[in-house]
């Protein structure tokens, strides 16, 4: 039996993003901020539909959903991220990563799908407004977002499994803030194809076929939308669906950057960017974009303000 030429790594080490002290007590205070605002909104989204009757419909089911799911997700990444900037050790544990890669991957998985979900939701009510509330039942609902999480955390069992038993030839140093796909491929040394092909053929089964019933569903609905005689109908009805277009384009937009091109053309610099945009600043931003241009939120806020004041 041949002796194999790497040793086994036990952990591994984040650069994160700079060795600079003055520099990393900044990012400190402003991921600390991020993570504030990005708990307060979505929290407080999810308080606001569980409180307010008139969110109690199958649209603001999902967008506290995916609130839940941002909270979770972002909690995957930020605190290690303070970790590392204000301590020395920057050391991960090869199980902590493999934990951190495992529900990155699931609950990012599973927002691909739940922005799916989403789109469908946006289609019946616009194309079957009178019977939405049958059609978008609760059952129904339920089983769209059950779906998307087990459709997400069962690719990412698959990906994480084929991802750690890749060889790292004794070389621990991530060069990004998290443990993810790009990074450690470049670490490993027996990238074999099978691992590619596996690679690719979750990124079309769980990003590009959600991106497709997106299409397909705002096909429908531009259709839809072209019928309606008058412009303050079409208007009303497509802004219905701007926040989930905005939430889309922003998600989708920086996940195909970072895994849809060739494992020879990663730049981790250009990566480390993008990703903070996706893992970090769209889960605060997502209360934002669903709450600023919609009446029935602001309503529901100004309902808690004057509850908190009488109080």
């Amino acid at each position: 039996m041949e002796e194999q030429n790497f040793t086994k790594v036990k952990e591994f080490i984040l650069l994160g993003f700079t060795g600079n002290l003055q520099l990393q007590g900044m990012l400190f205070l402003i991921f600390l901020i991020i993570y504030v605002f990005c708990l307060l909104g979505n929290i407080t989204m999810i308080f606001l539909i569980c409180a307010d009757s008139q969110l109690h419909t199958p649209m603001y089911f999902f967008i506290g959903n995916l609130s839940f799911l941002d909270i979770c997700y972002s909690s995957v990444f930020i605190p290690k991220i303070l970790m590392t900037c204000i301590s020395e050790d920057k050391s991960i544990s090869f199980d902590g990563c493999l934990a951190q890669f495992f529900f990155a991957a699931g609950l990012d998985l599973s927002e691909c799908y739940l922005l799916a979900a989403m789109a469908y939701d946006r289609y019946v009510a616009i194309t079957n407004a009178l019977l939405y509330s049958q059609a978008m039942s609760l059952r129904l609902c339920v089983s769209l977002v059950a779906a998307s999480y087990f459709g997400g955390f069962l690719n990412s069992t698959v990906l994480t499994s084929k991802t750690f038993t890749l060889s790292f030839c004794g070389n621990n140093i991530i060069d990004h803030f998290f443990c993810d796909v790009p990074p450690l491929v470049k670490l490993a040394c027996d990238v074999k194809e099978s691992y590619q092909a596996v690679l690719y053929f979750i990124l079309a089964s769980n990003v590009f076929t959600p991106i497709v019933l997106i299409l397909a569903s705002y096909l429908f609905i531009i259709i839809a939308i072209l019928n309606i005689h008058s412009t303050q109908g079409r208007l009303k009805a497509f802004s219905t669906c701007g926040s989930h277009l905005t939430a889309v384009t922003l998600y989708y937009g920086s996940i195909l950057f970072i895994y849809s091109r060739p494992s020879s053309s990663y730049d981790l610099e250009w990566d480390k960017v993008v990703s903070v945009f996706y893992t970090v600043v769209i889960p605060m931003l997502n209360p934002l974009i669903y709450s600023l241009r919609n009446k029935d939120v602001k309503n529901g806020l100004r309902k808690m303000l004057k509850r908190a004041k009488l109080s």
